[in-house]
């Protein structure tokens, strides 16, 4: 029972805490109220996975109420998106509410405190209200108008709810206390004069109801047990319970609010206000635009329902403002998709090959393996002929060891099906390669069980064939900002920060023909190149994908970031290396003890100038394992962490993602050695907890984490 009770988030332990003093299970009553100025994004993402979740494990209704009181930024197209997101999520209100339902009864309540002498017109100038009001440490000074009489106020009130005065003139305001020390409590304006047509009530008001004022009487009206806020509304929970004592008649449930963090996520920016900007000043292609943090831009992107749930859950619920790395949303997308994305093959920056020694005019059908991550997922047939697309990227005329693709005089594996070798090339005028001739192996079909298929090559690449390969485009997207936090700087505005590469279009693309039929909103995997989607601009004549996440780094990727470096010319470097191969190969412990004991001895002698290069250029688990073991043995650690700490975070980010179980333990046991970094790497680690099967790997983590 202790454990339950630990797993619980601080909100729920105030509902046990409020059931447990004697409040019943059938008067909980949770809601999400969104105000539709806007589309939503991943951090309402959170509140709606949050009071939804909480109706969920409490078995209670959960309210869509919609804060419909600014009829100057508000649209039914907004009210429609939400819902659309809420839906897609998977999520189910119990009644759908606006807060305009209640115009009529929060206009009764405020002629009631007008009569209680709780509330006056005031028609001073905003700049003299703003002044008067005071600062946090200076108490402010009553209106000339506080004190009018309740008739004079009534008449005026009516004449503001009659449209007799100009917008700005009049507002109603609460008579609270000039002096108090919560500056929400000084006097706060109720109602405002608006003379703009409303989305559901058209012209029938000219005055609107402030936020604060709406909120705790709609909570009170609809019996909402729990009033669930984001922590910048902290401040204002004094108001809330002033407003709903006035009106409380002690016989129903009292509202309770209470605050939480919103979600803040790195490389973005979450103010509906600069999302408006990016939209309306044609930064991005709209609301939805797969660059956008929205939940309907992360849905057209690829990001499927559960890995933002996912995200949510394990980037927790937590009382003080924190940013989030947007690498956890990346790790719960990956996640996801490895587990249901079909696997297919594409080709993005094609070159042509020609298989001179297979036949003109012959194809064949290969097997190929849906999901290796799914048993249930079965297989497909694709074509194999004469004439194939690769990646650019994958041939080089020459190239050092390090290069397992196809070279000259080299042999690589066609994923699915046979092994090719590099004989000759052809070139246009400029020196451009046109077409790569190669030789294959006919015994080497993949599965066909003959001795030739079972040979080993280092390289395998993604292929396509030319006369049955569909013509695509394909839209790779990045980051929209450069810098971790655009919005975060005083001086400069944050649309300076806008990646000027977040959309990359590709035009020239090719895919297999399985993918002819692909519907919008479908994901895959393009082997080797990352998860994409089917995008909304699809068509039966045009297919159109968005790549959702690249996988992990690649040659390609590093060298188009102009990251790769020439091999560090240290004989320690290239023993290291060696050792590494040995014991990520061997399968009895005291060998792998023995040789770590020799990597640990020759890692001291690697010279500290060498590392920053070292872990920037790691690519296969062998440069990994053996860069982390160099990273956890040097003399220099200290220094490398504080002059490097950008590539270090990255390089460990990294590593702690691979695949292979002895090189996450590594980057792990290096966090639990340097605690004093673990905040660095927080949401990563929390995502391993709740998947990490290794159980060496799981303790290690129970240990960093509790």
């Amino acid at each position: 029972m202790s454990e339950e009770k630990k797993s619980l988030n601080f909100l729920e332990q105030i509902i046990e805490e409020d059931l447990a003093n004697g409040l019943t299970k059938d008067k909980l009553h949770f809601r999400f109220p969104p105000e539709p100025n806007g589309y939503l994004h991943i951090g309402h993402a959170a509140s709606i996975c949050l009071n939804f979740g909480l109706g969920i494990k409490y078995n209670a209704p959960v309210n869509l109420r919609f804060d419909d009181t600014n009829p100057a930024k508000e649209e039914q197209e907004y009210v429609d998106a939400i819902k659309k997101d809420i839906q897609w999520l998977g999520f189910k209100w119990a009644n759908e509410f606006y807060s305009s339902d209640y115009f009529q009864q929060l206009y009764d309540w405020s002629i009631q405190l007008i009569n209680d002498g709780l509330a006056y017109v005031d028609d001073q100038s905003s700049e003299e209200m703003a002044i008067q009001k005071g600062t946090p440490t200076e108490v402010g000074t009553n209106s000339p108008n506080r004190d009018r009489s309740i008739e004079e106020n009534l008449e005026l009130f009516m004449k503001m709810k009659n449209g007799e005065f100009q917008e700005g003139s009049h507002v109603l305001r609460a008579k609270i206390d000039m002096e108090h020390v919560n500056m929400h409590m000084r006097d706060p304006i109720m109602y405002r004069i608006l003379k703009k047509h409303h989305h559901r009530t058209g012209d029938d008001w000219c005055i609107y109801p402030m936020y604060d004022w709406t909120h705790g009487e709609s909570d009170y009206i609809e019996q909402i047990s729990h009033s669930i806020c984001t922590l910048e509304f902290k401040s204002h929970r004094e108001l809330y319970d002033w407003y709903v004592d006035q009106v409380y008649s002690g016989d129903n449930l009292r509202p309770k609010q209470r605050e939480f963090a919103r979600r803040n996520l790195s490389y973005t920016v979450m103010s509906k206000r600069k999302l408006l900007q990016l939209v309306q000043e044609g930064h991005v292609n709209g609301w939805d635009d797969p660059r956008m943090p929205t939940i309907s831009g992360l849905r057209r992107r690829g990001y499927t329902p559960n890995s933002i749930k996912k995200f949510s859950e394990i980037a927790g619920i937590s009382k003080r403002d924190n940013v989030t790395d947007v690498a956890l949303l990346e790790f719960c997308i990956k996640d996801d998709l490895n587990k249901t994305a079909p696997r297919v093959m594409a080709v993005l920056n094609p070159v042509k090959v020609i298989i001179t020694n297979y036949l003109e005019g012959k194809e064949e059908w290969l097997t190929a393996e849906n999901n290796p991550e799914d048993d249930n997922a079965g297989n497909r047939e694709v074509p194999f002929s004469r004439e194939l697309y690769i990646e650019k990227e994958d041939f080089r005329e020459e190239a050092n060891k390090k290069f397992f693709r196809l070279k000259l005089g080299k042999e690589v594996r066609l994923k699915n099906a046979y092994i090719i070798k590099a004989e000759s090339v052809v070139k246009d005028e400029h020196g451009e390669i046109m077409e790569i001739h190669c030789t294959y192996d006919p015994l080497s079909r993949s599965g066909s069980g003959t001795e030739e298929s079972q040979r080993r090559v280092k390289g395998t690449l993604h292929w396509v064939s030319i006369a049955h390969a569909i013509k695509t485009e394909v839209r790779l997207y990045d980051r929209l900002f450069i810098d971790e936090a655009p919005d975060s700087h005083k001086d400069k505005d944050f649309k300076e920060f806008i990646n000027p590469n977040s959309l990359e279009l590709n035009t020239n693309a090719f895919v297999e023909p399985s993918l002819k039929e692909a519907s919008i909103g479908d994901r895959f995997q393009f082997q080797r190149l990352g998860y994409f989607c089917v995008d909304d601009n699809n068509t039966a004549e045009h297919l159109v994908f968005n790549r959702t996440v690249p996988l992990n780094d690649s040659w390609a990727k590093i060298e188009k970031k102009g990251e790769q470096k020439k091999p560090v010319n240290n004989n320690s470097i290239n023993e290291l290396l060696a050792i590494s191969g040995k014991y990520l190969k061997s399968k009895d412990n005291d060998d792998r003890l023995s040789l770590l004991d020799k990597m640990s001895d020759l890692s001291k002698k690697i010279e500290f100038k060498n590392l920053p290069d070292l872990l920037k250029t790691a690519a296969s688990n062998k440069e990994y394992f053996t860069y982390l073991v160099v990273f956890n043995n040097s003399n220099a650690l200290e220094n490398l962490v504080k002059d490097y700490s950008n590539i270090v975070t990255e390089f460990i980010s990294s590593a702690l993602q691979m695949k292979n179980s002895y090189v996450r333990y590594q980057a792990v046991d290096f966090i639990y050695i340097n605690n004093s970094l673990k905040d660095n790497f927080i949401t990563i680690l929390k995502g391993m907890e709740a998947e990490e099967r290794n159980s060496m790997i799981a303790d290690r983590l129970k240990l960093i984490l509790n």
